[in-house]
């Protein structure tokens, strides 16, 4: 299921024209992929089996993090945590929910939005001593 999820997310970013749907940044070792998007994106089965509310003003954070010096470039579980501001400064702390399937792990946050609001996120990501880094972006989302 989750493999459809991320096949979902994929093919969603590359047909409906969002600009930077995935993303990425190399933090040592490390590739963290992250990607927003509003939730009607998924589908409704997909939605509901990962518990994810499907509306026209919820985003959802899809993150996951790669180890690039182990051959195959597995994922690898992380603390995460984050909070999310529109521009007037209005704060949504994230509630993050980890997602594994065989070897893949990602973790999924909703974000409440209104349309044609930008949101900046701030996103903290820790694995044991070798990663701490905070990962910063915005997102521009639109109600359909």
């Amino acid at each position: 299921m989750l493999r459809q999820l991320l096949a979902v997310l994929a093919l969603t970013a590359s047909l409906c024209g969002v600009a930077s749907a995935e993303q990425k940044e190399q933090v040592g070792q490390y590739d963290i992929h992250y990607m927003a998007l509003g939730s009607t994106f998924l589908t409704p089965t997909i939605a509901k089996s990962y518990g994810i509310e499907r509306s026209s003003y919820t985003g959802i954070i899809n993150i996951a993090v790669l180890d690039t010096s182990v051959s195959g470039n597995p994922a690898v579980e992380v603390e995460i945590s984050g909070v999310a501001n529109n521009l007037l400064d209005a704060r949504v702390d994230l509630k993050f929910k980890e997602i594994r399937e065989g070897d893949a792990i990602y973790y999924i946050a909703e974000v409440p939005y209104r349309d044609d609001e930008e949101i900046n996120f701030q996103i903290a990501i820790k694995h044991g001593n070798q990663l701490n880094t905070t990962l910063k972006f915005k997102q521009k989302f639109y109600v359909e």
